[in-house]
């Protein structure tokens, strides 16, 4: 590879960067920033901003998705097998290091039970969910979907989600139909309500609360961003398979662990050292992270 080529996917590279961290009116820090997971994929996202059918704003028009229209329509089916698996303690959070994708949410009383991730739907979903998982199977352009919990006093963090390749769809189920149990997505707000669809694009910097003394459960659905070619939404599909897949976390031992996640379950004793250290010697740990992530970059360059 010549050195001209190498500095114009480098340019490239920080200028998907660039935009990411400039897109929409809410933004992390720029320490933040570089060690955030979308920066790694803010070339793949941008490629998918680019070819959006639809132009790019923090809030979406459901109707506009007219194929999700049945979870809507029987939102009370869906909430009874929500409400059962509350009863059981099926929505849970993980105990071992074994959700990646969510794992910092747990620390916060976010809870989970995954119907399917990227692939087919869990097998103890099939099991104990059989009308939302047939809802579910019905409708191609849902990736991923799960049941949410938000109890009292939980919250999520500001973040962005990694990857553009989909949309956020959440259904109020359970809900406290007050404005204290809120999203927030790039600045604006929105609280859930019980059998209402909200829709956004999880890409832009968001957080949650629910500040009542009521719980609130949701459908949580990933569904694909429609683009506007063949070829680029069979890349998003290639990538949805290849390496969205990979981040499958299980609700018991019957459900399959994606490859990202066993290695995680590992790695983590690795990021469990580093707290200890932040804790410690913050000067030393941020002195070994950027050493690490500036290794990193110069191994990339000289590819």
């Amino acid at each position: 590879m010549t050195t001209t080529l190498k500095l114009i996917i480098v340019a490239l590279y920080l200028l998907s960067i660039t935009y990411v961290h400039l897109r929409g009116r809410v933004r992390h820090k720029v320490g933040r920033q570089l060690g955030d997971h979308s920066t790694f994929l803010a070339p793949i996202n941008c490629f998918l901003y680019l070819f959006s059918k639809i132009p790019n704003k923090p809030y979406l028009d459901p109707a506009d998705f007219p194929d999700l229209s049945p979870l809507q329509a029987h939102w009370q089916d869906i909430r009874a097998e929500g409400q059962n698996l509350l009863r059981a303690g099926e929505i849970k959070r993980s105990e071992q290091y074994d959700d990646v994708g969510f794992n910092s949410f747990f620390k916060t009383g976010w809870k989970r039970f995954y119907l399917k991730w990227y692939g087919e739907s869990h097998p103890s979903a099939t099991r104990l969910c059989p009308r939302t998982t047939e809802l579910l199977q019905g409708i191609g352009s849902i990736k991923a979907a799960m049941f949410a919990e938000l109890p009292p006093g939980a919250r999520l963090v500001r973040h962005r989600d990694p990857y553009a390749g989909s949309y956020r769809y959440h259904l109020g189920l359970e809900t406290p139909n007050d404005e204290g149990c809120y999203i927030e997505v790039d600045g604006e707000r929105y609280h859930w309500r019980d059998g209402e669809a909200v829709m956004f694009d999880e890409t832009y910097i968001h957080y949650a609360e629910n500040t009542t003394a009521q719980n609130r459960i949701i459908l949580f659905c990933d569904v694909e961003r429609p683009l506007k070619y063949r070829w680029a939404s069979a890349f998003n599909g290639w990538f949805s398979r290849n390496v969205m897949a990979a981040a499958g976390a299980p609700n018991d031992g019957g459900d399959r662990t994606g490859g990202l996640n066993r290695a995680f379950a590992r790695l983590y004793r690795i990021r469990l050292r580093g707290k200890a250290l932040k804790k410690r010697n913050r000067t030393r740990y941020y002195l070994e992270k950027w050493t690490i992530v500036s290794a990193v970059l110069a191994v990339i360059v000289l590819l």
